[in-house]
């Protein structure tokens, strides 16, 4: 049996969070982003979207906790801009100011976690059991793949990008066995797209597979607070690797744990959000569905 026919047999409800409400999102973000200096009112995303204003309004900040006009606020290049350029924030020190969560917010998903050892790294993935399952999530759906030692894994697919999005990962790891196991990922899923189970008292507990140079970009990663933002010049200095910044970019796009290793908190040198290996949209998404959490 195949992959794909895997996953149908393991469907038995509606994959997509609130019916449709990702896809909304995803098109009112594109259009935002694509038309942000005409500043398109809520009646006209309405309206290309055949909708109503009211419940576009709805559906949007249900899912973020904030209007399209604040999320476009929050998370626009040209927002990011304007906080480099004309305030001139220091980002080394205090980080590039991007979202609305108050400064003294805790670390939002308290994560612990362990690296793999270089010899366990170098093996690729022999002798390790990865088990993954597909779950619905606020940015579409969630590949999460874990060993016995925590999550190791975290991936978006859009509908029907699924085997992709499986092979993507797998090829990462290519002699680890991959047994599907929606009931043990489930568990892990719930923790990290829901903040009501974000607690200090029950960290969520990850492992890092990776080379040590990579390892040390990704535990830099877990450092930036939610809501704020780095470049990944900032990264390679603080990794003792200052020149280091081009090197950096390409570790953080091959970070294997998506959304919990922030990596959609590190920006270009002029303040760009730059790509993201599970597309900019889906970017944009996580820093708006940030700042309308905090």
């Amino acid at each position: 049996m195949t992959l794909a026919q895997q996953i149908d047999l393991s469907r038995t409800t509606d994959i997509t969070p609130d019916g449709s409400d990702y896809e909304t999102v995803r098109q009112v973000i594109e259009m935002l982003t694509l038309d942000y200096q005409s500043q398109p009112s809520l009646e006209l995303i309405a309206e290309r979207l055949g909708q109503s204003p009211t419940q576009l309004q709805k559906t949007f900040t249900r899912w973020a906790g904030l209007s399209p006009k604040a999320f476009l606020q929050a998370v626009t290049l040209d927002h990011a801009k304007r906080l480099l350029g004309r305030e001139e924030l220091p980002l080394l020190e205090t980080s590039l100011e991007l979202g609305l969560s108050g400064p003294g917010r805790l670390h939002d998903l308290f994560v612990t976690h362990e690296a793999m050892s270089p010899g366990e790294w170098k093996a690729r993935g022999a002798g390790l059991t990865i088990r993954y399952g597909y779950h619905p999530s606020p940015f579409g759906l969630a590949l999460v793949m874990i060993t016995e030692r925590g999550l190791a894994g975290l991936a978006f697919a859009d509908e029907g990008g699924e085997v992709a999005c499986f092979d993507d990962m797998a090829q990462r790891w290519p002699n680890a066995q991959y047994v599907e196991d929606m009931d043990a990922t489930a568990a892990f899923a719930t923790r990290v797209f829901h903040p009501e189970r974000w607690s200090s008292e029950e960290p969520l507990r990850v492992v890092l597979i990776g080379s040590d140079f990579q390892i040390r970009v990704w535990e830099s990663l877990l450092q930036i607070p939610l809501g704020k933002a780095v470049t990944y010049s900032d990264i390679a200095q603080k990794i003792g690797q200052p020149t280091a910044s081009r090197a950096v970019g390409a570790a953080v796009g091959r970070n294997p744990i998506s959304f919990v290793v922030p990596c959609h908190r590190a920006l270009g040198k002029s303040g760009a959000l730059t790509g993201y290996h599970w597309g900019l949209t889906r970017k944009r998404a996580m820093l708006g569905w940030e700042a309308g959490k905090g």
